[in-house]
This record gives structure tokens, C-alpha cells and sequence, in this order.
């Protein structure tokens, strides 16, 4: 490929490796540092002893001194290698915890959830990040960021998914080098009157100040919420169906402020400050306006993660467009890539981040190739296939990852944004204006009503669109070798489609044969393996027996048990879901599986794996005397306190005792 001859391409991919590795095997910050330092003493040698740097020798510590930099970038990320981490003293024991507020996450029915800063354990200074989750209480006021509050809870880690298939919590923190977490109550902290301010802190003020200006204007409540998401990247009051109908309209990216936001600014920006060229060095002073209104754009919406990515991101492209070079695109794309993993590696695992990098780099690539294969003499019909080949470079960019984390393909999702993205600078540039005039109180009425109208009449589009149900491919399965098949498969079509050769086009044919082989090959696996798993889940009993792409469910309370079995159907390729209630006994080949509920009924078969639900009034003693058990499985529907003891009855009497609250769901085997 081309790109590859490109030095900034090539340094970011080896970056991007040197992350990957230090990501997946943990060292502490000794190893990456002396390897950097030595690859960097070895290529300041060979630059000034061997001038010419395109030779091979050069151009080989120079990328592997790139590897180490990302691995060590990582590696100084990682919070368990900094000498103060808070873990690294003695959490289980009762401290005074001095907490600073960072990020306001979305709240549930029952909690308000935050990711904070542990600046201090009794008084002693610390660092790390955790994450906060406080009941609801009507009486108390949300906390904001840069709030600072003390606790005595303790800390506790962070669990990994019980179920099988469940959504990896505890892997997602990980990625943002969060561990562990606590739990508050009203009365379990103190909010601390005076805190230290930051810039995100500032910004995050801003924004709630034009949030609260906002609702006191006429806006209607649903659409107020699509406002604030697109206009400040404030999601967290967007009703869960207007979401849904967002996500199977194909139009998600309009509701996450992010690149195609800062995108459309950046156009706005270029065409108002057009004149601006004409003045002496008009090209750079234009430049240092589009920047700075950039980021005053990001500040004014919070500085989240997201805004901050993708302002960086185009601040590069705004200096592409100043350079004026086509073939600088690729470049100041990886540029912008390498500058924000330099800084924040942690970035790569996000999906946010995947998202936006694949569909930019998709559009920069494919909208091109896309004009050269067809390109209409009339102007109308010419606007809108440039939209269309918009629309659809991208869509190929993230449509490997929209399978692998989403599991579902809107099919109309170009009606979407044939509809929409033509009028998103409108919209936008509205927005900005019905924000301007709300901090100074000076929004008219008029304004209001007509902005109210855009956005309700875009919901209304896209709830059109979402509802055509056989347009929505939901639940497919999609585990990450398909992934890396499918960019393969994306990237042999476009070349086969834009270089006509001959063997480009068996490049193709074989890789949609290796997509096809291992896609059957998985299903025929998923076909023929039977398993019987004991599920955990509060207050509920609940066992499965998956029987090649049938699913039993055994359960009194079935409903407990949609969730759970969610992803567990879409990873097993579960085409028939069956549900009974619980019985007594169970044969499994040639074991027996009894369950004991709250009436204590002992089973009249011994040598059986035995199932306690409902915390059973029993003497585990006698029980154990009497039957002769191979094992013990209490589930999620019995009390702590009883589990506790039970536990220790069994470690006593070295018989093996599963817990599914802390061990996970059961696998027979």
C-alpha cells in the first residue's frame, strides 16, 4: 500500500504496536524505560555518525525507538506503576479519603455514578482513579467536577462479569486505569466548601451554566436533551427511546458530539473566515482564528474526552487544508493520531476514538475513489452522491467495529444522513447562535420556536426510520477475528473496485471465501456444543442448557434473566429460546443435579451436585452426612450471611463450594 511509504504512517503504526504491547503484558516502568533509552541513545548515534537517515540501519532504530515510545507511554499510564498509587497502601482497613471529582457519568433509577481522583489516604498524598456510585437522595444535590469531598468507606475492586458473555466492566475501567471503586450513601461523605479549581473544572461550569440558561427557555423537554448532546455533548438526559431511534436509524454519530460536529464547524469556520485571505498573511492569521475558535467551541462544551479528541484531530486537518497539499491528508491524519496516543494512549481502547479515527481515515480513502468512479454533470444529482459517497465511505470505516461492539447494521442508515447531514450545518450553526443569545439572555422567541421545530421534526425522521424493523439487522454475532477478516475484506474490495486488475480481483474473491469459511465454521461449532451452566443473579435461581442453537431456561422467574441472556444468545448464535420452571432433579449424562430451595426438602439420590437457592433452613452438617454430595452451588438468591457459613461448614469439610456471587456462573462438566 502506498501509505506505508509515508514516514508519519508508519511511526504512528509502530507506535500503535508498542501500545498494544504494553497493554497486554503489564511490566513495571523499568523495562520500557531502559529499552527507550537505549534505542534512543542508538539512534542519536547513528544520526549524527551515519548522515544519510534513509538508510536502513536509520530507519530501523527510528521505528523500534517509535515501538518503545509507545510501550513506555502506556506503561507511565498504568497508575499500579506510579510510587503513590493509593492501592498500594492498605485499603481494606478504615481511612480518611480526601475525593476530587472528574467526570459526571449518567445516572440510573436508583444512583449517581462519578469517575474522581484519590488525592489523599489520611492525609497522605495519593493518585488513581476510581469510580464513585451514591444512591439517589432527592434531599442532595449532584455532585459537579472539580467538587471535593471526604469519606471513611472503603474501597472496594471493581468485579469481573459473573454470566458468561455479560459486557466486561471491570475491563472497560481497566482501559481507563481505573481498578476499583466505592459505594456512598448520603451520610457516608462530607463535600468540602473550598475545592481547588482546574480547567476542566472551569469548562464543566461553563457548560452548566448554558445548560441551565437552556431550560430556562421554551424548549421542549425531549428535544431540549438532543440539543444539549449536540451542541455541548451532554447525552445524559436523552430518553432511552429517542436513543434507541438514533441507533437504529444509522444516525447514532449525530447525537455524539464529535468529529462529524467539529467537521461541519470546521467548514463553517473556513467559509465565514474566507475574506480574511485576502489581508497580508491572511492564510496563517485565518489558520490561528479557525484553532482558537475550535477550542473555545470545546471549551464551551466541557472538555470531554470525545470534544478534546476530535478538536485535536482537526486542528491537524486545518493545517492540511492551509498546506493545501493532497497527499498531506494521510499524514496530518496520523500526525493528529500520534500526537493524542503520545499523550493519552489509553485513547486506543475507547470506541469512541476507534470510531472516529476509522471513518475519517475511511472518508480521506474511499470518497475519492468513489468521485472517480462516478461523477455526474449535474450539479443537484452530483451533491447529493457526494453525500452519499460521504455516507457510505464511512459506514465501511466503522461498520467491522458497529458489528463487534454493537451487534446490529441499520440498512437504512444512508437515508439517515441523505436527510440529515445536508442540513446539520444549518442546524449547528443555529445551535451556536441559540447559545450565544441564551448566555446573554437575549434569545428571542421566535428563535426558540423555529430551532424547537428543526430538532423536533429530525426526531421525527429518524423514528420514521428506525421503524422499519426489516431494515435493522440486530443481534449478529461478530468476535474480533471477524473483525480483523472484514477490514481485510473492506480493504481488498475497495483495491480490487479502484485498480481493475486481474489479481486484485482474486485478492478479493479469496478473502470473501476466508470471511465466508470461518463464519460457517463458527456457526457449525456454536451447532453442535452443549453445555449446562448455573447463572448468578440477585434474588433469582436460574440454570441454562444450551443444546446446539437451542437455549432451555429453567427458571421460576424468567424475566430476572432477559439481560443476562441477551449477549449470551448473540455470542452462541441462540436462534430458539425455551423457558420452563425450576424442578427438584436433573439428569445431566450420567451426573444428577438436585436443588434445594427454601423448603429445605432433601432429594432421596446421593452422590448428586447439589444446588441451595432461597437460603434453605438447613443443617449443612447433616445434609452433607446424609447425601454425601460431589459439590455445593449456592446462587445469587440466598443471603450473604448464610453463603458465609456455609462456605466455611464446606472448607471444613473439604468439600468444594462454588459461590456464583464471587466465582462466577457454574459450568457442569
Amino acid at each position: 500500500m502506498q501509505l506505508l511509504k509515508f514516514v508519519p504512517i508508519k511511526l504512528t503504526l509502530f507506535l500503535v504496536a508498542g501500545i498494544l504491547f504494553g497493554a497486554f503484558f503489564e511490566t513495571s516502568i523499568t523495562i520500557p524505560f531502559i529499552l527507550t533509552g537505549i534505542t534512543l541513545t542508538l539512534s542519536a548515534f547513528l544520526l549524527l555518525k551515519v548522515k544519510p537517515t534513509n538508510s536502513p540501519i536509520f530507519g530501523f532504530s527510528a521505528v523500534l525507538l517509535t515501538f518503545f515510545i509507545g510501550y513506555l507511554s502506556i506503561s507511565l499510564t498504568n497508575p499500579k506503576n506510579k510510587p503513590n498509587y493509593y492501592a498500594k497502601s492498605n485499603t481494606t482497613l478504615q481511612k480518611e479519603l480526601l475525593l476530587k471529582i472528574t467526570e459526571v457519568l449518567k445516572s440510573n433509577a436508583f444512583s449517581d455514578r462519578y469517575y474522581a481522583d484519590v488525592l489523599a489516604i489520611d492525609k497522605r498524598k495519593t493518585s488513581g482513579k476510581i469510580v464513585i456510585t451514591i444512591a439517589k437522595d432527592t434531599t442532595s444535590p449532584l455532585l459537579k467536577i472539580d467538587d471535593e469531598l471526604i469519606s471513611f468507606n472503603l474501597i472496594t475492586p471493581i468485579t469481573p462479569p459473573l454470566n458468561p458473555h455479560q459486557f466486561n466492566y471491570k475491563k472497560y475501567l481497566k482501559g481507563l486505569g481505573v481498578y476499583n471503586q466505592l459505594y456512598l450513601k448520603k451520610e457516608d461523605y462530607i463535600t468540602l466548601e473550598k475545592p481547588t479549581h482546574t480547567l476542566y473544572g472551569l469548562a464543566s461550569s461553563w457548560r452548566n451554566t448554558i445548560l441551565t440558561k437552556l431550560k430556562k427557555e421554551n424548549f421542549d423537554p425531549e428535544n431540549l436533551s438532543v440539543i444539549q448532546a449536540l451542541l455541548l455533548g451532554q447525552r445524559n438526559d436523552i430518553s432511552e427511546e429517542t436513543y434507541d431511534n438514533y441507533k437504529d436509524a444509522g444516525a447514532i454519530h449525530i447525537l455524539a458530539l464529535s468529529g462529524l460536529h467539529i467537521g461541519v464547524l470546521l467548514l463553517i469556520l473556513q467559509f465565514l473566515l474566507q475574506p480574511i485571505e485576502r489581508l497580508p498573511h491572511g492564510k496563517k492569521i485565518k489558520l490561528g482564528i479557525l484553532i482558537f475558535l475550535l477550542w473555545g467551541f470545546a471549551f464551551l462544551a466541557g472538555l470531554s474526552a470525545s470534544i478534546v479528541r476530535a478538536v485535536t484531530m482537526f486542528s491537524f486537518l486545518a493545517y492540511a487544508m492551509y498546506l493545501n497539499r493532497p497527499t498531506n491528508s494521510f499524514n496530518i491524519l496520523a500526525l493528529s493520531l500520534f500526537f493524542i496516543l503520545l499523550v493519552k494512549p489509553t485513547y486506543l481502547f475507547q470506541v469512541g476514538f476507534q470510531m472516529s479515527y476509522s471513518a475519517v481515515f475511511a472518508i480521506i480513502w474511499i470518497y475519492p475513489k468513489l468521485q472517480r468512479f462516478w461523477y455526474p454533470k449535474n450539479k443537484v444529482i452530483r451533491y447529493f452522491w457526494q453525500l452519499l459517497s460521504v455516507s457510505i465511505a464511512a459506514q465501511l470505516g466503522v461498520l467491522p467495529i458497529s458489528l463487534f461492539y454493537f451487534h446490529q447494521f441499520p440498512g437504512l442508515f444512508f437515508i439517515a444522513n441523505l436527510l440529515i447531514i445536508p442540513f446539520l450545518g444549518i442546524i449547528l450553526g443555529i445551535g451556536i447562535v441559540v447559545l450565544i443569545l441564551s448566555l446573554t439572555n437575549l434569545l428571542p422567541s421566535f428563535i426558540t420556536d423555529g430551532y424547537n421545530y428543526i430538532i423536533s421534526t429530525m426526531n421525527t425522521i429518524v423514528k420514521w426510520i428506525a421503524s422499519q424493523d426489516m431494515f435493522v439487522f440486530k443481534n449478529i454475532s461478530f468476535d474480533t477475528l471477524q473483525l480483523l477478516l472484514l477490514y481485510t475484506l473492506i480493504f481488498l474490495m475497495i483495491t480490487a473496485f479502484s485498480k481493475q486488475k486481474f489479481k486484485n480481483a482474486i485478492h478479493f474473491l479469496i478473502g470473501i471465501i476466508v470471511f465466508q469459511s470461518y463464519t460457517f465454521m463458527s456457526r457449525y461449532t456454536a451447532s453442535i456444543r452443549h453445555e449446562v451452566i448455573v447463572l448468578h443473579q440477585s434474588r433469582a435461581t436460574g440454570i441454562i442448557e444450551k443444546s446446539g442453537t437451542t437455549l432451555y431456561l429453567l427458571s421460576n422467574d424468567t424475566s430476572k434473566f432477559e439481560y443476562s441472556l441477551k449477549s449470551y444468545q448473540i455470542a452462541e448464535r441462540i436462534a430458539v429460546l425455551t423457558t420452563d420452571s425450576l424442578a427438584n432433579s436433573y439428569r445431566l449424562d450420567l451426573k444428577r443435579i438436585s436443588v434445594i430451595d427454601s423448603f429445605g426438602i432433601y432429594p432421596p439420590s446421593k452422590n448428586s451436585t447439589i444446588l441451595l437457592t432461597q437460603s434453605p433452613k438447613i443443617n449443612l452438617n447433616r445434609l452433607i452426612d446424609s447425601l454425601q454430595p460431589v459439590a455445593l452451588i449456592a446462587d445469587g438468591s440466598n443471603y450473604k450471611s448464610t453463603i458465609a457459613l456455609w462456605k466455611a461448614t464446606c472448607l471444613k469439610r473439604k468439600l468444594p463450594f462454588h459461590y456464583t456471587g464471587e466465582k462466577g456462573a457454574y459450568y457442569f462438566k
